[in-house]
């Protein structure tokens, strides 16, 4: 296991809309240097950056054409080590965004592949052995080569899919996710993970993870894949970590991953806590909480106890929290993330309660995921702090709205998000039974019903949460007399004759007598 796991707690930049240093609109690597601080003062201890190769931006990046060289708008390949550097001086930790499905149709690996002649990049991608026989449940691209058949895409029709081969083989076409030909591009994927982690980088978030070896629908070739990529992996840089976006963590911590993100799509029930229409956070209080532990507990009985599920607040890929949640509610999402075992995600913005920004024109392939990716609110000059550019330079449209929240103003408010994160951050940090081992019991996570009620324990410190996010007085059963709070927002919780009363829009972290 990955020892600063442990303890880590990470916040997410998406580096073209973080902080602009050359006032051409666009984040880049200077810019997130310069905010370093910031993150460090907040309390997290790690970064994961989305994707910062060089690329056409078709897919904000998640197309590469180059995996070997930044992109020119964010700097240079000196200027990411220099940001390594800068980060490890912190005593922080930095993971990239890897993407080992698919690339740009502009990567030359790919402009080879299409040659009529055979070469070393010929079956780097999945080509059929005619234009007119399609892949089944597959894009495709044809009639753009000079080679006859057609090249399997993963998402966008300009992302051809690399070629990890087949666990099931029906086509002539098709290699065996074992054979020779594929594994040439399993030992490239190793090459580029070398490259950037002997450049100083701390490990990677896996793109679209389950991806890889098709006709796989257990993923057995894909977890035997990542097994090896794991190993090698722990023989070379034993303290890199490794995360999957896969959102079945039975499977992906079963193929090496040190941990696993409960994605918005899946089986998780991730949905549920904050983005549906009644969602368990709202003051509303009709959401439901017991899909999501029921399937948390599975996920964490397959997975075992040193597997770590990580339940971010968002990504660049959700709608923002703020979309359908608001002030105390905001804060009281927090005491759950920062409270919940696995490593914790925070989506830059998320901390001053970024709004989601409604009808704006898509970029860079974002479409509706456009409105979580605007430029982070820094303070009241112009561009919100972000940048000096002309507003119609900006890369996405910033938040017009004259009261959007900034970093400036929550600084200086007591009891803003901001200052309610950074305190539930500094009780983590204290609270070994509520870091990222700690172990859990649900207490009370009833259908349709409110509070939740969880322990978290390491050794001897046992610590109960409760938390309830209705503005609806409730109260539950519990086997356990509650002491001193450790934290507490809103009216503290009290005990009568076996039950537990909890007042509306409240959380807290007790002592158990």
């Amino acid at each position: 296991m990955v020892k600063w796991l442990d303890n880590a707690i990470f916040y997410e930049i998406y580096p073209q809309s973080f902080k602009d240093s050359n006032g051409d609109g666009i984040g880049d690597l200077q810019g997130i240097i310069e905010k370093l601080d910031y993150i460090k003062e907040l309390g997290c201890n790690a970064i994961w950056i989305n994707p910062c190769f060089a690329s056409p931006f078709g897919d904000a990046g998640y197309d590469v054409s180059d995996f070997y060289t930044v992109a020119p708008r964010y700097g240079t390949n000196e200027e990411l080590k220099n940001l390594f550097n800068e980060v490890h001086k912190r005593d922080m930790h930095i993971l990239l965004d890897l993407v080992p499905g698919h690339t740009s149709i502009e990567h030359k690996w790919f402009k080879e592949s299409q040659k009529d002649e055979i070469n070393e990049f010929t079956n780097r991608y999945i080509w059929t052995d005619s234009i007119w026989n399609v892949p089944a449940d597959m894009g495709n691209i044809r009639g753009i080569s000079e080679r006859d058949g057609c090249c399997a895409v993963n998402y966008f029709s300009h992302q051809p899919a690399l070629n990890y081969g087949f666990y099931n083989v029906t086509e002539p076409w098709q290699y065996s996710y074992n054979s020779p030909e594929v594994k040439e591009m399993r030992e490239e994927l190793k090459n580029i993970m070398r490259f950037w982690l002997g450049m100083g980088c701390d490990g990677f978030r896996v793109d679209m993870a389950m991806s890889l070896v098709k006709n796989d629908p257990d993923s057995i070739g894909t977890i035997e894949l990542w097994q090896d990529v794991s190993e090698f992996l722990k023989q070379e840089y034993p303290k890199a970590a490794l995360v999957s976006e896969w959102g079945e963590p039975d499977k992906s911590l079963q193929g090496g991953f040190h941990m696993d993100f409960l994605l918005h799509f899946g089986p998780s029930h991730y949905n549920d806590l904050f983005r549906c229409d009644e969602p368990f956070f709202s003051r509303r209080g009709k959401g439901d909480i017991s899909g999501f532990v029921n399937k948390y507990l599975e996920s964490r009985e397959k997975a075992g106890e040193e597997g770590l599920i990580c339940i971010p607040s968002g990504n660049h890929d959700m709608d923002r929290l703020a979309r359908r949640l608001h002030g105390d509610e905001l804060k009281i999402i927090f005491v759950f993330l920062l409270s919940m075992p696995g490593v914790p995600f925070i989506y830059y913005g998320d901390e001053i309660g970024m709004k989601y920004i409604e009808n704006i024109k898509s970029v860079e392939g974002g479409y509706t995921r456009t409105g979580s990716r605007s430029p982070m609110q820094w303070d009241s000059t112009t561009n919100a702090g972000f940048s000096s550019a002309s507003k119609e330079k900006l890369y996405v449209k910033i938040d017009d709205d004259v009261n959007r929240p900034t970093v400036e103003k929550q600084i200086k408010d007591d009891i803003s998000l901001l200052n309610e994160v950074k305190k539930l951050i500094k009780i983590r940090q204290a609270e070994s039974a509520l870091q990222s081992k700690g172990k859990i019991e649900f207490v009370y996570a009833e259908k349709n019903t409110y509070p939740l009620a969880y322990t978290r324990t390491d050794g001897d410190s046992k610590i109960l949460v409760i938390i309830n996010p209705s503005v609806y007085e409730a109260k539950f059963d519990c086997k356990y007399e509650i002491g001193e709070a450790i934290y507490n927002f809103g009216e503290k919780a009290r005990y009568s004759d076996g039950k537990i009363i909890v007042s509306g829009q409240s959380a807290g972290f007790y002592e158990i007598i």
